[in-house]
């Protein structure tokens, strides 16, 4: 299991860690509408999921619009950013931020994905920060669990596996 520290404390993951060359495991998230959204809604496409602990901080913020910048230039890839965040916060900051590249889902009710993905911090009720590359077959490509969930991960690395997944 991945060592993640929250602002340099040590916290506990909820689920099992995604290793690449595994099949990516289902979950269910909130699309802003409340609508159910799972992996098989994006089957035969390339996902390149981001997660992040809230929307409405700093490096999350950077993230997204990181990611919604490079979307824009991936084709036939579909960019998730996934935090427990609530749809409606989500798609509030989504507008006023000017998000249109990257689909916000939220894990708030059950955190299907927090655990499916090993992301799930018990301490906080939030996700670590991570990245995974899923290519069109569901198979994991790419995972990046960042150590530190205040640091921005490797977008460059990320960005790469996305285009070269098939």
């Amino acid at each position: 299991m991945a060592t993640i520290t929250f602002k340099n404390n040590p916290v506990t993951l909820l689920g099992s860690e995604v290793k690449v060359g595994e099949k990516a495991p289902n979950f269910t998230v909130l699309a802003n509408d409340l609508s159910a959204v799972t992996l098989d809604d994006t089957k035969g496409k390339v996902r390149l999921i981001s997660v992040v602990p809230s929307i409405d901080t700093g490096v999350c913020d950077q993230q997204t619009r990181r990611f919604n910048e490079e979307a824009a230039t991936l084709s036939n890839v579909e960019v998730l950013t996934v935090s427990v965040d609530l749809p409606f916060a989500q798609k509030r900051w989504c507008a006023a931020a000017g998000i249109e590249n990257v689909q916000t889902v939220s894990d708030h009710r059950d955190l299907s994905f927090g655990e499916a993905f090993g992301v799930a911090i018990k301490e906080l009720r939030l996700l670590a920060r991570a990245v995974f590359v899923i290519d069109s077959n569901d198979v994991v490509t790419y995972a990046e669990y960042v150590s530190e969930a205040t640091n921005h991960p490797n977008y460059e690395a990320a960005i790469e596996a996305a285009k070269a997944a098939k």
